[in-house]
């Protein structure tokens, strides 16, 4: 499915790749359909398990965030991708979080942020790598 005025695939512009393995957590019910398609040979887990590719955190609040994203960190591949998406203002779903948090919170897990994207209506989401430095 088209995202946003780019019309560009929401799964290109997450980054999803012909074989990845990749996961979501707490997903909205529409994700299936946000996502449309998905390129060849993705792997969908039912949980976490080293390496994975992709991860993509979906979440409403700090306290999860903060507890989930050192856990889910663990199996993300060295150059993998890992979303964290939280509800925008204008959804008016109640959430402590926006893009400040999430960076920063990303931030002190050794992530940084390269990229944001309106997922759909709902959601922003922050893309995040680990640095160049530590991909070792």
């Amino acid at each position: 499915m088209a995202a946003g005025y780019s019309r560009t695939p929401l799964v290109k512009k997450l980054g999803i790749k012909p074989g990845f393995k990749v996961f979501f957590a707490n997903p909205p019910d529409n994700l299936q359909t946000l996502l449309g398609e998905l390129p060849k040979n993705v792997t969908l887990l039912n949980k976490p398990m080293n390496p994975v590719d992709y991860i993509h955190l979906f979440t409403k609040n700090r306290e999860e965030l903060q507890t989930q994203l050192p856990i889910l960190k663990e199996a993300l591949a060295i150059n993998g991708l890992f979303w964290i998406s939280w509800p925008k203002k204008a959804a008016k779903v109640a959430t402590d979080l926006d893009g400040n948090v999430v960076r920063d919170i990303g931030l002190q897990n050794g992530l940084v942020d390269v990229k944001v994207c309106a997922v759909d209506e709902i959601w922003s989401g922050l893309k995040f790598v680990y640095r160049l430095k530590d991909r070792k």
